[in-house]
């Protein structure tokens, strides 16, 4: 899946692609995009919500049958299509976003100056409303910033230096990575081919302590997108249950790891049950958490862990 920057990009290049192809094979503007099947039948999805207006007709009416694209009303787009009129509130919050995203830090140059054209033409057009949106200001958290950087160095194909934070080990790593793409899932990530586990990595923009542009080259090696509509980590549902009960300290595991639910418990902590090939893995998070948490089941896991736990104990002579 693509975050919201990226998939537009892509949307409007669709828009003139598919004008230019009636019938296209989905396939072959997948492979032209760079994107899987799912991914492109998503876009497909937001397309007809998009026109010049709500009115009937101005709608772009595209569809497919799996196979094959169909646009029905290009004329939507073309010469005899209405004017698009903004109502005062949504001139205002056009404006307010753009000015907002042109201080964007790691902001390509190209992109900055052509937001500021289109702000300027706006504001012209929006009369009294521009006023309005003087007093309005939106400011972006440390995650916009990681976001340009990002979206900058592929757009630039640069490698990039990292300081991750991993929360399953509670630990700071530095590395430099050669980033391919980014995309949503619930929360922000980029993909991207990391030098110091020499394989492909997903990292999350909001874990990433400090970020630079590196002036290297990125060559990451060919790979096929990874198909991400169904989650970043898809279990099988044959897999093991396990079920972990955390406090309010351990809360993290319901972010971190996918899981088939997370209820409520009165301390304001969380019991989380999640599936898994290999249950035995979950033995480490149980040390991680320490007093923050615990496996309830399956019993066989939870009293290996809590064995695993008198061991780690008593090798620090604390038994």
């Amino acid at each position: 899946m693509s975050n919201a920057i990226d998939q537009t990009r892509r949307m409007l290049s669709l828009v003139t692609y598919l004008k230019e192809r009636p019938g296209a094979r989905v396939s072959d503007v997948a492979r032209a995009f760079g994107v899987t099947e799912a991914e492109l039948i998503g876009d497909l999805n937001v397309l007809p919500m998009c026109g010049t207006s709500f009115r009937g007709g101005d709608l772009l009416d595209i569809d497919t049958d799996g196979e094959r694209i169909w646009w029905h009303n290009d004329a939507a787009l073309g010469e005899a299509a209405q004017p698009l009129r903004l109502a005062a509130d949504e001139a205002t919050a056009l404006l307010v976003a753009a000015r907002a995203v042109a201080t964007l830090p790691g902001l390509r140059d190209s992109d900055r100056q052509a937001l500021l054209r289109a702000y300027a033409k706006l504001e012209a057009a929006a009369g009294e409303a521009a006023g309005a949106s003087a007093r309005l200001s939106v400011t972006f958290e440390s995650e916009g910033s990681v976001f340009a950087d990002v979206d900058r160095a592929i757009a630039e194909r640069r490698r990039l230096w990292i300081r991750y934070y991993s929360p399953a080990r509670d630990e700071l790593t530095e590395r430099e990575v050669d980033p391919i793409r980014l995309f949503a899932v619930g929360h922000t990530y980029f993909e991207a081919w990391c030098r110091l586990s020499e394989d492909r990595r997903m990292f999350r923009l909001d874990r990433v302590a400090e970020i630079k542009l590196l002036d290297a080259p990125a060559d990451p090696p060919r790979l096929e997108p990874r198909d991400l509509s169904a989650g970043l980590v898809q279990p099988a549902g044959d897999d093991p249950e396990v079920v972990v009960e955390v406090g309010p300290g351990g809360r993290w595991v319901a972010e971190y790891y996918p899981h088939d639910s997370a209820e409520e418990l009165p301390d304001g902590g969380l019991r989380i049950t999640l599936r898994t090939p290999d249950p035995g893995s979950l033995r480490r998070l149980a040390l991680r958490l320490g007093r923050d948490g615990r496996i309830v089941s399956p019993t066989a896991l939870a009293d290996s862990a809590r064995a695993a736990a008198r061991q780690a104990l008593a090798a620090y002579g604390e038994e």
